[in-house]
């Protein structure tokens, strides 16, 4: 018998709830780490941004937009854990909802919902908290290994600020300043022992994450790869031209939110091109956004920006890297 029905015509266990779970699961090892370096504080700042993020996702949809709920997707867990690694572990909880507020409500919600958003919604949150608390926002407690309460009081800064900050070969080291020496080793960047958000601190849990997604077939490798790669090249080019130790390639990939940001949210489905060359597009202009933000503004990090500047230009990106159907004239 032929049966007769509208697509998708090609079934597949996979659902937006199985993919949204692999990425909680990639995010774990982040979390781990996190809780590791930063204590109990870390635990605190996590909990509170995914049960932020749920409780607005459920007031919304069934109050607002009088929808079906869906915070059974995961999605809204997802967000709360990206704008939780986006935080310092000294943020206080009040002023996290706020960024659970804006993610959820005004990023997302605002839109239509999963899908319909055009900016990631937990860089939107991390985005108004930078401006609204910038000293919040800027304040890094100092990593302590297995130590679940850290000390009062002791704070540093990221390894970015510190290479914004360093003074230049000869000169006395100001009290504003930073000396060559200060720089943590590239080992404790790759494991995480340095100051910064609470997820991004170590590449090698987010690298654990990527390879898991990439088994799992949840992400491709363009956008990570070519992202990165335009990080490292770009500074590179800087480095070896001017000779200045602000631009060390490795000291670029391995700290401040590039993992981050490249793995988990420029890959973000509904805010990321749709076609292989669109992707590769995106990311060079992620990469190079971040390059020229961290090198050449005032603020050291420049990942949040570049990806939510890139946001909006994605459906120009996927109208030019259309994909051409057989058969198509050129």
């Amino acid at each position: 018998m032929l049966k007769i029905s509208t697509n998708p015509h090609i079934q597949t266990r996979r659902n937006t709830k199985s993919i949204m779970l692999d990425v909680v699961i990639a995010l774990i090892p982040a979390a781990l780490f996190a809780i590791i370096f930063f204590g109990l504080e870390a635990l605190r700042v996590i909990v509170v941004s995914v049960l932020g993020c749920v409780l607005f996702e459920f007031l919304a949809c069934r109050y607002w937009l009088k929808v079906k709920n869906s915070i059974n997707d995961f999605s809204a867990v997802i967000t709360g854990l990206l704008l939780a690694y986006n935080l310092p572990s000294s943020m206080p909880s009040w002023m996290i909802l706020v960024g659970c507020f804006m993610a959820i409500i005004v990023a997302k919600m605002c839109f239509g919902g999963l899908g319909k958003n055009i900016f990631n919604p937990a860089l939107v949150g991390r985005v108004f908290l930078f401006i609204s608390f910038p000293v919040q926002m800027t304040v890094w407690p100092t990593p302590h290994f297995l130590q679940l309460v850290s000390p009062d009081g002791q704070t540093g800064a990221t390894t970015l600020r510190m290479l914004k900050s360093i003074a230049p070969e000869g000169e006395l080291v100001a009290a504003d300043r930073y000396s060559i020496n200060e720089l943590p080793s590239y080992f404790d960047m790759f494991i995480g022992n340095i100051g910064g958000c609470i997820g991004e601190i170590s590449a090698f849990a987010l690298l654990l994450g990527l390879g898991y997604m990439l088994w799992r077939k949840v992400i491709s490798w363009h956008i990570p790869l070519y992202y990165i790669a335009t990080v490292a090249a770009l500074t590179s080019i800087l480095y070896y031209a001017t000779g200045d130790i602000k631009y060390l390639p490795l000291a670029h990939v391995l700290s401040g939110g590039l993992m981050l940001g490249a793995i988990f949210m420029a890959t973000d489905y509904t805010t990321s091109p749709m076609t292989i060359k669109g992707q590769i597009i995106f990311a060079i202009g992620c990469g190079a956004l971040t390059v020229i933000i961290r090198s050449f503004s005032a603020y050291p990090e420049g990942v949040s920006f570049a990806i939510l500047i890139m946001n909006a230009l994605v459906p120009l990106i996927d109208k030019f890297a259309v994909q051409r159907y057989y058969g198509e004239k050129r």
